[in-house]
């Protein structure tokens, strides 16, 4: 590493990566470029690039990859119905392995030795951001300080003090120390009391969703269109994938709903206790599941729910680029052709209700599906359905005898 002269750093201006702008410009005397993603964190740009160019970087890059990101990498997860262990949205899963793709394009636009991220030895990110440093660029250098010898802040106050000796501005404190990530997709809470999986979530720290208590007393009602497994439309306006997510995250969140609390299993083999808001996409992924019920093949159905929580596991441990993920996600895709129509959905303290699905290729008939008088079922064929599907059960019980 003595001959890196121009490192790329995922910047977000928070309390790790604005101390590593100044650590990397000591330990290696290098030149030392900040990237920052812009993935729907709202105000958190604001004042961004002065921040890192006073800290010590020669530039830093701010880009707007919303609908890239919602695009590209929210709606595959949603066409897939992705969640981790049955709970998890997967919100920061999916803004790592974009923001790594587009930092390796600017370290190559800036001919970078290195490219360099902020996460820590114990968790996931470290994982999803440098398997895709090694997919997309497979020769490059990779900075982990917090895997390095010789970074010596091996805590939150010891980084606050570093920061306080060089009049780095942070706006963490020793008194409210917890790791927030946000993107248009969720927040994540993490750190502090939370790390004591017994202790219930502060009201304070939550951002994008009222508590259920206070929400209104009233439902709201919303509705989805949904073209090929992907939402183009709330209540009849179309709008672009970012628009709709952020529109969304707006209504869900003043209802109280997508709030999560859980003990997951990290990647690396320990388990962590993460508070997560995820509004809009709590009620897309339900709103998906609606239209899809009515469109979807039971067979295909089936198949594409047994390989969804390997895709959720795929995406949460980082293999965005993998071979693996290429295939299951193309067997996704066909499956969401037939997913077009539109879902109403009925938001109400925190419940997230489908009140209603519609869709120009539904497979439902009422006329089969009836409880009254029909012409087209002859309830007597079910006896031979039955006997002969039940019949290697009758066969096993007679030779038991």
């Amino acid at each position: 590493m003595s001959d890196v002269k121009k490192v790329v750093l995922a910047y977000s201006g928070g309390l790790d990566t604005s101390v590593i702008v100044r650590w990397l410009i000591e330990t290696f005397n290098c030149e030392v470029v900040c990237f920052a993603a812009d993935v729907g964190q709202k105000e958190e740009l604001t004042g961004l690039r002065e921040k890192a160019l006073n800290t010590g970087a020669s530039k830093c890059y701010i880009e707007d990859l919303t609908e890239e990101f919602v695009r590209d990498f929210v709606f595959p997860a949603l066409r897939a119905n992705a969640i981790y262990e049955g709970t998890y949205l997967l919100g920061t899963s999916l803004a790592r392995p974009l923001i790594a793709k587009r930092q390796v394009e600017i370290a190559r636009m800036e001919n970078a030795d290195a490219v360099c991220h902020g996460a820590t030895g114990k968790g996931n990110d470290q994982v999803r951001f440098e398997m895709t440093f090694m997919a997309l660029e497979p020769n490059i250098r990779i900075i982990s300080p917090w895997k390095d010898d010789r970074w010596t802040l091996t805590s939150r106050d010891a980084m606050i003090d570093y920061a306080e000796k060089y009049r780095i501005p942070i706006t963490i404190s020793k008194k409210k120390p917890y790791s927030e990530d946000r993107n248009l997709l969720h927040i994540s809470h993490e750190g502090g009391i939370l790390e004591d999986p017994w202790a219930e979530a502060p009201e304070n720290i939550f951002v994008l969703t009222k508590s259920p208590e206070n929400a209104p007393d009233k439902p709201t009602y919303v509705e989805i269109d949904f073209e090929e497994g992907n939402p183009v439309a709330v209540d009849g306006t179309r709008m672009s994938p970012a628009k709709l997510l952020d529109h969304l995250n707006i209504v869900a969140g003043a209802n109280g709903i997508g709030r999560v609390d859980m003990v997951e299993n990290r990647f690396v083999g320990m388990k962590s206790r993460g508070v997560y808001e995820t509004p809009g996409g709590t009620v897309l992924w339900a709103a998906h599941r609606a239209v899809e019920s009515l469109t979807v093949d039971r067979e295909v159905m089936l198949l594409r729910d047994g390989l969804t929580p390997k895709i959720a596991q795929l995406m949460y441990n980082g293999f965005w680029y993998a071979p693996e993920m290429e295939v299951l996600q193309k067997f996704v895709d066909e499956s969401q052709k037939d997913v077009t129509g539109t879902a109403r959905m009925k938001l109400y303290k925190g419940n997230c209700i489908v009140a209603g699905r519609k869709s120009p290729h539904s497979l439902y008939s009422e006329e089969f599906a009836t409880f009254d008088k029909d012409a087209v079922y002859d309830q007597k064929d079910a006896t031979g359905f039955i006997r002969l599907n039940a019949l290697r059960m009758r066969i096993r019980a007679l030779l038991n005898k």
